[in-house]
């Protein structure tokens, strides 16, 4: 069970097996927040761990019943809780395809950022995702520069995060920095 030791780890049962766990070579930014638009709030929690009360916010009773997961939320603070083990299958991408290939899951770790398509992100989570991505990277090394993505990218058309406000540029940057 492959897990980053610098995030809590919090069990959520929506996950699987991965069919090939040698296969890992895709690395997928997300952006969520529940309710949307809001922040430090417990729905990513519970929408991952299945206990999202439908009845605590009228947006709620629309997804309560999905089963949905991620490998790892980064929170504005930069603080990350993983809910999935990087070597099983999270149920992120949904309908998804890259380079051809479809059903993403099966072979991507999904990384989701507490945020919005409209709103900049914070340091602490550049930070946060600049040292978890180099985890990743180390132990998967199949996952690329090139093979780093946003969710707009595997679903194009029905996904828009991590959004306009996401500095590719800096990301991808922070991930070639040598510190002295």
């Amino acid at each position: 069970m492959v897990l980053y030791n610098n995030a809590t780890q919090i069990k959520s049962t929506h996950y699987d097996a991965r069919p090939n766990a040698d296969d890992v070579s895709l690395l997928v930014i997300h952006n969520i927040s529940l309710p949307p638009g809001e922040f430090a709030t417990s729905g990513i929690r519970d929408l991952f761990t299945g206990q999202l009360n439908p009845h605590a916010h009228p947006f709620f009773k629309e997804i309560a019943h999905i089963r949905v997961s991620a490998h790892c939320v980064i929170y504005r603070t930069g603080v990350i809780e993983q809910f999935v083990p990087f070597d099983a299958r999270a149920w992120h991408a949904g309908i998804s395809s890259f380079q051809g290939r479809q059903r993403c899951n099966d072979y991507s770790i999904g990384i989701e950022l507490e945020g919005t398509d409209t709103l900049p992100y914070t340091d602490a989570q550049y930070l946060a995702l600049e040292n978890l991505s180099k985890f990743i990277i180390l132990r998967y090394p199949r996952i690329t520069i090139g093979r780093i993505v946003g969710h707009n990218d595997i679903a194009p058309g029905r996904k828009t995060d991590p959004g306009y406000e996401f500095d590719w540029p800096r990301f991808r940057q922070s991930l070639f920095t040598v510190e002295p």
